[in-house]
């Protein structure tokens, strides 16, 4: 696990193990704040050694940017912090967190040691605050990558953390085209001096109006070739020969995760516009 310090008190740890995850904590003189937990038990484990050991103090609260398993299931790790959250996370945990830490936990013995622990406190307009030693964090929505997703703004600093709506290449199977633009839009006039991205590294401030045009500009890409798609009578067929370079991000991006995501983002973007699966013109099907 990397780590870094991003400001005075506020630090930055990016997972070896799973997508270049990454988590944040921020830290007072008699308390910290986590945001966002890593996806294995080790990971989490190691920031809260890092904040208990190094900083030598308690973690008080735990913010989780959304409810995804790589943000959410070291909850369990912290007992006696606050779990904070969007009220959408709440649900979306009961609704697919539990289920999909059941299966994971069949699969992987490793991930029988996690319980899956739930916002202790949510909201849903406006914003919420807390008070770190001299440091304000203001919790508020950011949606696009997820319904529940949330931004952490350390004031003082500018540093935002951004969830999974900002990444190397934006991600929409669970989010919303529309809601992702907008929201890197209002993240372009926040005045920022990091982003701290739900995945990847850290971008700094001569880096922020770049980042953000090209993200808007892959969103343009993908939008562009769906519409075409859509005058197809099998549109799969041409979605399929869309690749991720040509819609303006590298295919090494996230680890080489990028061409699937990419691949995805396609077919989900397609489901959003016309409401359903885009057809390719072959069909397969299982031997009996």
């Amino acid at each position: 696990m990397q780590v870094e310090r991003v400001a005075e008190n506020v630090y930055f740890f990016q997972s070896d193990l799973y997508a270049k995850v990454t988590a944040g904590v921020v830290a007072g003189p008699d308390m910290a704040v986590v945001i966002d937990t890593l996806a294995f038990p080790e990971e989490s484990l190691a920031i809260r050694d890092f904040v208990e050991q190094e900083l030598q103090v308690p973690v008080r609260y735990v913010v989780n940017t959304h409810y995804h398993a790589d943000h959410t299931w070291g909850n369990c790790f912290f007992p006696g912090a606050m779990i904070l959250a969007h009220s959408k996370c709440h649900d979306l945990m009961i609704e697919r967190g539990i289920p999909a830490l059941k299966d994971a936990q069949s699969q992987n013995s490793a991930m029988r040691q996690i319980k899956l622990v739930l916002p202790d406190m949510t909201f849903d307009r406006g914003h919420l605050g807390i008070r770190v030693g001299k440091k304000n964090l203001k919790l508020f929505s950011l949606p696009g990558h997820s319904p529940d997703n949330i931004g952490v703004l350390v004031e003082e600093d500018r540093v935002l953390f951004a969830g999974d709506t900002f990444m190397p290449i934006p991600y929409l199977v669970d989010g919303d085209f529309e809601e992702m633009s907008n929201s890197l839009k209002n993240i372009a006039k926040m005045g920022l001096e990091n982003i701290v991205q739900g995945h990847g590294d850290i971008i700094l401030r001569g880096e922020i109006e770049g980042s953000v045009k090209d993200n808007l500009d892959y969103l343009s890409a993908i939008r562009k070739a769906v519409r075409q798609a859509n005058r197809r009578k099998y549109p799969l067929d041409l979605l399929e020969t869309v690749g991720v370079e040509e819609s303006g991000k590298s295919r090494v991006l996230m680890g080489g995760l990028a061409v699937e995501l990419h691949r995805q983002n396609l077919v989900a973007l397609y489901q959003q516009f016309y409401g359903e699966v885009p057809q390719g013109s072959e069909l397969y099907f299982e031997e009996a």
